[in-house]
Formats: C-alpha cells, sequence, structure tokens
C-alpha cells in the first residue's frame, strides 16, 4: 500500500525506529524556530550543552511575545537573544519584524523539511507542506545542537475535504468545526493530514490557519500537501525556488478518516473557556460584546486583513465595543497600507497595535472586568486575556468584524454586504529586519549580553532508588499549562528566571502552592484527563522541577506537557485503575519504594501511607525516554 504525505516525509527523516504506530521514533531536525518566551532559556540550555554553532540547516530566533517593555526585563532579553544568534550561526528576527509562525510561513518554511519549534503553534508551517512540530525549548536546543527529536510514532488522520467554502465562512470555521467534533484531547498522539478536492480551494494563508489551531486539538502536527497553491503562494514571496511538489500516494493508508464538505459549513463560535465548545452561530447571535480583536498567529495574514478592511469600509465601530487589529508581520502591514486596508479598518474605529502576540497571551488589550471579548485568536482559556472574569469568544475574521460594527455577535451572512478584494500577484518581502548569521571567523569574537534577569538553568538531581513526598494540589481535567504557569506582562518577563517565576506556579489555582512545595519540600501533583494541553512553555515543568515536584499522577496527559516533564526529570505516572484518582485528597503522603528499579516494567507500586492502601500505576513512557528520567532530566542525559 501507498504512503500518506506525512509518512513520506517522516520516512526520509528517520534516525531511530519503524513508522508503526506508537514505536518510540527519531527524526531529523532540518529547521527550529524559537520566540523570546521560550527563546532565553531555550538558548541558555544550548549554552550548557557546550557546542560551538548550530548543526541545523537553519534556525531562526523571533520576538514576538515579550514586546510590552515596562521596564527592563524584556529588553535585556531581547539583546541577550540577538548576541545568542550572533554567537551561534542562528537567524534573528528583530521586534517588530512580526508573529513567529507568519514570518517563517513568508520567509522561511520549506514543503518536505521538518520544524521544531519552541511554541506549540509551530505546526502553523504545515500549511506549506512541513512537518512542523511543537516542542518544550530543552528539545529544540537539543535539535540545535544536532540531536535528534524523539517521539511515538503518532496514528494519521486522512481530513478529506470536499465542496467550496461558501460566502463569509472561512477556514477557521474549518477548524472549529474538528474542534467541535473531537474535543481538545482528540488529536492527542495523531497527525492530521488534509486531501481532497477542498484542498486546491484553500490558499497557504487558510491552510496554515487550521494547521495552526489543530494544535487545540492536542495534534502532533498537521499538514497540506504542496502542490499549485503552494508553488503560487512561494512565488508571490519570491520564493519559487523553495517549491517541490509533495502529496500522498493515490493508494496511501490512513489509521482514521474524517469527511467535511466545506459547502455545508456555517459560521461557527468557540464559547468560553475552552476551544471545544464549539457551535453554530445561530445558537448565540445576538449576544452583546465589549472587545473585538483581530490577529494573533491565527488570523494576522494579508488575506485576513483584506476581507476586515472589505466589511468594516464605510462604517463605524459600535460605541459599546472596543476593537483593536495586530497584524501578522511588518511585510503584511505594509502591503496592507499599499492596499488601503489599513486606512479602512483604522478609519471604522480599530486601534491598530504592533505585530506582536500581544493580547493572545494576556500582553495588553485585556478586556474590562466581567467583559465579553470576541477574538480571532486560538485559545480562550479562562484569565488568559489577562481579566479573569471576562468571556473570550474565538472566531473567522468575518465573524469578527460584523460583530465589531454592530456590536453584537453577528452572523456576517446577514450583513447584506459583499466581501470584494483582489490579492496581489507578489507580496512584499522584505528580510530587512532579519538579521543573517554572522561568518564563523566572526562569532568567536561575540560577547553574549546578560542583563541582571537572565539565571542559569537550574538541573535535577539523578533519580533515587525510592521517592517519599506529599501530595501538594489536586486537580481536574484539562488543566492548561496555563493553570500551571500563567503567562501575562507580569510574569512572562521573568522566563529566564527560574527561582523568581517559580513563585506563580499554580497562582491562579492555588496561591499557596509555591509556598507549600517550599515547605515540603517538594512532592506529587494528582490531576484528570488531559492534564497539561495548551502552550509548549516547558517553564510549567521546569518551575515546578525546581519546586521539588518528583511526579504527576493523572488520568492522561497532554503530549508536550508529558515531554517536558520526562525532559526534567518529573516522571509522568497514569492511572491504571481511573478510580483511584478518587481516593487520593491533598496532603496525603505517597511512597514509591522501588520506583527506580520499577520503571523498567513500566508498572509503579505507589503506597498511600496516609490512607493505608497499594495500587499501580503506569509509566506513561519508555524506551529512550526512561534513561532520561533515571539521569533527572534531558539535559543531565545528554551531557
Amino acid at each position: 500500500m501507498g504512503d500518506s504525505l506525512a509518512k513520506k516525509i517522516l520516512k526520509s527523516h528517520l534516525v531511530e525506529g519503524s513508522l508503526n504506530k506508537g514505536e518510540e521514533i527519531a527524526i531529523k531536525i532540518d529547521q527550529t524556530l524559537t520566540q523570546d518566551a521560550t527563546g532565553t532559556m531555550a538558548y541558555l540550555q544550548f549554552e550548557s550543552i557546550g557546542i560551538d554553532k548550530v548543526r541545523t540547516e537553519l534556525s531562526v530566533s523571533y520576538v514576538d511575545h515579550n514586546t510590552l517593555q515596562t521596564d527592563f526585563m524584556n529588553a535585556d532579553d531581547h539583546k541577550y537573544l540577538m548576541s545568542v544568534a550572533k554567537k551561534y550561526g542562528i537567524y534573528f528576527s528583530r521586534p517588530g519584524n512580526g508573529i513567529c509562525h507568519q514570518v517563517h510561513l513568508e520567509r522561511f518554511a520549506k514543503p518536505g523539511k521538518t520544524l521544531l519549534g519552541s511554541d506549540s503553534h509551530t505546526p502553523t508551517a504545515g500549511g506549506i507542506g512541513m512537518i512542523a512540530i511543537g516542542a518544550g525549548g530543552l528539545d529544540v536546543a537539543v535539535a540545535m545542537a544536532g540531536g535528534a527529536f524523539y517521539l511515538d510514532m503518532p496514528s494519521i488522520v486522512k481530513v478529506n475535504l470536499t465542496g467550496k467554502l461558501q460566502p463569509f465562512v472561512s477556514a477557521k470555521d474549518i477548524i472549529l468545526e474538528l474542534l467541535r467534533r473531537l474535543t481538545v484531547k482528540g488529536g492527542v498522539n495523531k497527525i492530521f493530514e488534509f486531501t481532497g478536492p477542498g484542498v486546491m480551494t484553500l490558499s497557504v494563508p487558510e491552510r496554515a490557519t487550521i494547521t495552526n489551531m489543530g494544535a487545540e486539538l492536542g495534534a502532533t502536527c498537521s499538514i497540506f500537501p504542496s502542490d499549485e497553491v503552494t508553488k503560487m503562494f512561494l512565488k508571490a514571496q519570491g520564493r519559487e525556488k523553495d517549491f517541490i511538489e509533495l502529496k500522498a500516494d493515490d493508494n496511501a493508508t490512513y489509521d482514521e478518516q474524517i469527511e467535511i464538505n466545506l459547502s455545508e459549513l456555517e459560521p461557527m463560535v468557540a464559547k468560553p473557556h475552552m476551544p471545544d465548545q464549539v457551535v453554530k452561530i445561530s445558537e448565540i447571535e445576538g449576544l452583546q460584546v465589549d472587545q473585538v480583536a483581530i490577529g494573533s498567529c491565527t488570523n494576522s495574514s494579508l488575506k485576513d486583513i483584506l476581507t476586515v478592511a472589505s466589511i468594516v469600509d464605510g462604517e463605524t465601530v459600535a460605541q459599546n465595543v472596543e476593537a483593536a487589529l495586530a497584524p501578522g508581520s511588518k511585510n503584511v502591514i505594509l502591503d496592507a497600507i499599499k492596499l488601503g486596508a489599513i486606512e479602512k479598518i483604522v478609519n471604522s474605529g480599530f486601534r491598530l497595535m504592533e505585530s506582536a502576540c500581544g493580547p493572545c497571551i494576556g500582553m495588553g488589550f485585556a478586556p474590562n472586568s466581567k467583559g465579553r471579548s470576541v477574538r480571532t485568536f486560538n485559545r480562550n482559556f479562562k484569565g488568559r486575556s489577562g481579566t479573569d472574569d471576562a468571556e473570550v469568544y474565538l472566531v473567522s475574521p468575518e465573524v469578527a468584524a460584523a460583530t465589531a460594527i454592530t456590536g453584537k455577535i453577528t452572523d456576517p451572512r446577514k450583513l447584506n454586504k459583499k466581501i470584494t478584494f483582489s490579492m496581489p500577484s507578489s507580496f512584499n518581502s522584505s528580510t530587512n529586519l532579519i538579521i543573517n548569521p554572522l561568518p564563523d571567523s566572526q562569532r568567536a569574537n561575540v560577547e553574549i549580553e546578560r542583563g541582571p534577569n537572565i539565571k542559569p538553568c537550574p538541573a535535577n538531581t539523578p533519580l533515587s532508588d525510592s521517592i517519599t513526598g506529599t501530595v501538594l494540589l489536586k486537580v481536574q481535567d484539562n488543566i492548561t499549562t496555563d493553570h500551571i504557569m500563567p503567562a501575562g506582562a507580569k510574569i512572562l518577563p521573568l522566563r529566564s528566571n527560574v527561582p523568581e517565576i517559580s513563585k506563580y506556579v499554580f497562582e491562579k489555582v492555588d496561591p499557596q502552592f509555591h509556598d507549600r512545595a517550599l515547605e515540603k519540600k517538594g512532592g506529587f501533583i494528582v490531576g484528570g484527563e488531559n492534564y497539561g494541553q495548551g502552550s509548549s512553555r516547558e517553564h510549567a515543568a521546569l518551575a515546578p522541577m525546581y519546586l521539588g515536584i518528583k511526579a504527576v499522577l493523572v488520568k492522561s496527559f497532554a503530549r508536550i506537557h508529558k515531554a517536558n516533564l520526562i525532559n526534567f526529570g518529573i516522571i509522568p505516572l497514569v492511572f491504571i485503575n481511573p478510580s483511584d484518582y478518587d481516593k487520593i485528597d491533598r496532603d496525603d503522603i505517597l511512597e514509591m519504594p522501588a520506583i527506580k528499579k520499577e520503571l523498567d516494567s513500566g508498572t509503579i507500586t505507589v503506597i498511600n501511607k496516609t490512607k493505608n492502601y497499594e495500587m499501580k500505576v503506569k509509566v506513561d513512557t519508555s524506551g529512550r525516554f526512561i534513561d532520561i528520567l533515571k539521569a533527572g532530566g534531558l539535559l543531565n542525559f545528554v551531557r
């Protein structure tokens, strides 16, 4: 039988293992990307490995998260990142150049290549035919040093697209429909491969919207073929030489198949506080809103902006609404200005924000108290917007624009308007805000700049024969990395200072967690299903490791967070009998008397000394990852 596109690319990059579902494999990584919220720690880790230059085909350091500079810390991080890039042969995308995923799609993404990024939305580049995977910063640091990336071979799901989107229905509605069907844990350990005649009706930016938000399914990645549409996009970016045609074999086999008729889709909305709380807009139409935000790495392309401009042209944002637009890149802004879109949008009452992640990560433009915010973003976790009691709804640019001018959630099909614009045959392809790597002869003289907020990366100690500790916290299902390690303007600047950022671990769940962890000298966390979904932020594992967390016992893990726990020597354990979750309470004392020996068998004995009973749990990993846990984490293992 033939191969899927995903399998073809994995096969050409395979370093270890066989491409059998569930088997541990290792793949060669061609490209890496980091952003400044995760990059500072990733490069500190890379420095500690002791390699004098990156060994990938291309590595890029972006600044797009911590651009709100209210004191010295973010600016110091930017200086550090720029100097590291010069020292180690890395491209550096300066502040103001744009959001990492949008810029990477424009300037660097190549069909058939592999990309590993320290951001959970790295799969955006799957829209151009890449295997692009989000990971923790330490995994990216190892890849930059020439190491392979290890993962369990995912299932490959064929998503067959037929028909064509109707007016005012967009690519965002396709991925919202998948989330409605599958939920936020429906894509764990899966690759979604889009095929069928409907694919040719979608531009590369539209495809990238879908692959970007595939991360919300928990997917390893998503991928589209590289076809004539891809070629047109690369040609418009001045990169036609990077095009190669890639598609699945006609007789390719898949583990699952999903059918979506694009002609039947309607505008969709994800209600608070989870991206899978999706309904048709008709079910909540008419709700008054306080805020509209358009942008983020999901919906900030030139096509998105031209769409919004066409809808709001000649209109004024409703009096009860504050509206803002954050274009995806500097080049998108220049094209949008040239085509008159920015004038129309600003004239309607939208505030123009810089090309950065901004409100999506709680970095400015927070809603009012108890506000209702409609956003074209990819996540609407409670409090992520910067306002704990706000309600965030996720929508397409069409719905957002219509909502902004009516002041209430509005089906754009009822506006009696037409979307009229033409995409240019070529885009602005300026690279003046990208600093190229220095020649090898100049790198030796570069001094790395370290501000006072940049601290060394802490390391764990090798695993003991047995471990005992207190259950410091018990949480429910779908705990996100935002719950574990919040983002926002107050906390993100501390990413390079683990002792300081650790004070905010689980702050919104239990403000006393940090102090209790120090008092008890570490211990355990107990959780429900899909623990650790959301962002790739490794600080959600690194900071708990610093506080002495030894293991996490849950019903199931999200992929990236589980990998990050292993990377920092925290043992991921899953209840064999889910009812054992109900028998454990906070402050129980747990003992694992033969943990190191039992890791190899995969089954761990846990004694609840408080309640005097014994249970069995399984280690949610195997193979090389067991050796990493015994070493106390990936950094120790690599050294």
